[in-house]
């Protein structure tokens, strides 16, 4: 499968700014022969947002920003990810994205983990992990992927990638150069995590979008100011082999078979003794 993971700078505050270059983008990559592609959070609106202007940007799922992301997907050919901000019930909101295909909406995620950073503050947190598209991609949004569970979640439900549709600050480096190593490895899983660039308010934003594949070494990297796209060809049943045998009969690993879920019982509470 080819994918793409899209770096690119929203403009703050202009939706339709950032529907143009997300349809331009969309352009280049079906030119380009691509079938997945992810783009960063909160890709039509920016992060930054205070509690008065996120209802501005809100729209529910099914609904107009669903609609037309569909639409892009049937114009271009090609399956989808956008970080949204989503209007639930009442006054409830959600940091969203979408998988959208040329058939229809795929599916949409709600952001499970929430810093108390940017428009998150202002957040209700999503109440499942998966399912997994497609049979084969999991999304995850951010912050998600600094807790090891959610993306532990997604590979036992059988993705084979994980979308990451994000929006790392400058300080958080930390992601590229270890967790998002770190979590396609110890789960023997593609990822891919679409940054974004620039500056809103006093936040700079890191870039360093990034693809790895299933064991933790970096396919493809952007750059921390650039706006970029990565195209990597990855055969995706790689992350359907769990088994590493480095010396046979000597030194064997299962990433699945030999976990103790017996002794993770902790895991699931609340206050754990």
């Amino acid at each position: 499968m080819r994918i793409a993971v899209v770096q690119m700078e929203p403009v703050w505050k202009d939706e339709q700014a950032n529907w143009e270059q997300i349809d331009r983008r969309l352009d280049q990559l079906a030119g380009q022969g691509v079938q997945l592609a992810v783009f960063p959070e909160c890709s039509l609106s920016g992060y930054d947002l205070s509690p008065t202007e996120l209802p501005r940007f809100a729209s529910p799922i099914p609904g107009p920003q669903s609609e037309k992301l569909v639409q892009l997907a049937q114009k271009h050919g090609l399956l989808f990810q956008v970080g949204v901000l989503e209007k639930g019930g009442g006054d409830t909101y959600f940091n969203s994205c979408l998988l959208a295909s040329p058939q229809g909406l795929i599916g949409s995620y709600r952001k499970t983990h929430l810093p108390h950073l940017g428009v998150d503050r202002y957040l209700e947190p999503g109440d499942r992990l998966g399912p997994v598209y497609e049979s084969r991609i999991g999304s995850l949004i951010c912050y998600d992927l600094r807790l090891p569970e959610p993306a532990r979640v997604l590979s036992l439900l059988g993705a084979q990638i994980l979308l990451i549709s994000t929006a790392w600050p400058e300080s958080a480096t930390l992601y590229p150069d270890f967790v998002a190593r770190t979590r396609a490895a110890e789960n023997g899983v593609f990822l891919a995590a679409a940054n974004r660039i620039g500056r809103e308010g006093s936040t700079t934003y890191l870039g360093r979008s990034l693809v790895v594949d299933p064991s933790g070494s970096i396919l493809s990297e952007a750059s921390g100011a650039q706006s970029e796209t990565l195209i990597c060809d990855l055969d995706l049943r790689a992350s359907d082999e769990k088994r590493r045998i480095f010396v046979p009969g000597e030194y064997e690993l299962d990433l699945v078979a030999d976990r103790r879920p017996d002794l993770y019982h902790v895991l699931t509470k609340t206050d754990p003794d």
